[in-house]
């Protein structure tokens, strides 16, 4: 863990912009499928309260933060073979989102700021929806594990100069004076046996709000993992092999930081 890069600068995303920001090679994606993760456990509200109880996480909330990487206002567990890229605004020197990457899908969490008594989701939705809309693409929303969900498709030119959609879920969740967007994308975008890693991420990240004054959608600060919570989040497989057999080339989390 710890394997950083260097590339170009990058706009600040904001809450109601579009900034799914995963390199992964999804030309191989049916533009025509509308599978959506549904619930796993058919007892699971429809929604996640907005009392950050019930994963994602408010920071009140957990007592033992052992198993997370901190990386500011997002705390997140690892999973083997997770890589994380770190998005830089260059201009700022400021960290603008995270992106896990495990296996063939992505997600992109950012965290923002929210008013204390009512949520900023439904707003949001409609305008990342109207925005895709207006670009030539499709938004849909549907129902999934963590309540209404926005599936899109946007028109991009693939390789052989046609015309391909890219889907992508926008997930939203209101917590306790913050919002969490996580932008789903690949695989796990629209097939639920993909998903299952990428909900599991989302549903254990924890959401720091701090206590300074910040108005709705203003993006809570990120920073950088120390050494310590670097190596904590690299977390333990129960079926990995003993110290003999450890296999060298073998990826387990890493953190890219994208400029």
């Amino acid at each position: 863990m710890g394997l950083f890069s260097r590339g170009k600068s990058k706009d600040r995303p904001d809450a109601d912009g579009v900034d799914v920001n995963d390199d992964l090679d999804r030309d191989e994606l049916d533009p025509d499928a509308t599978g959506v993760d549904e619930a796993d456990d058919a007892d699971r509200p429809a929604s996640v309260p907005g009392d950050g109880t019930d994963g994602p996480y408010d920071r009140a909330a957990v007592d033992d933060d052992s198993e997370y990487l901190n990386l500011g206002s997002i705390w997140l567990r690892g999973q083997q073979g997770m890589e994380l890229r770190l998005e830089i605004n260059e201009q700022e020197q400021q960290i603008t989102g995270v992106t896990a990457v495990i296996g063939e899908s992505a997600v992109q969490l950012q965290a923002f700021a929210a008013p204390r008594t009512e949520g900023v989701w439904v707003d949001i939705r409609n305008e990342i929806a109207d925005s895709i809309v207006g670009a030539g693409g499709t938004a849909e929303v549907l129902t999934g594990d963590f309540g209404e969900e926005l599936l899109t498709r946007m028109p991009q030119t693939g390789p052989d100069g046609r015309t391909v959609f890219m889907p992508a879920r926008f997930v939203g969740v209101d917590g306790p004076r913050w919002f969490l967007r996580a932008v789903v994308s690949g695989r796990a975008a629209i097939e639920p046996e993909a998903a299952a890693a990428v909900h599991d991420l989302i549903r254990t990240a924890v959401v720091d709000r701090g206590g300074d004054a910040m108005p709705p959608r203003e993006l809570l600060p990120l920073r950088l993992p120390d050494a310590e919570g670097a190596e904590q989040a690299q977390g333990e497989d129960p079926g990995a092999p003993t110290e003999g057999d450890l296999n060298p080339f073998e990826r387990g989390p890493e953190i890219t930081e994208v400029r």
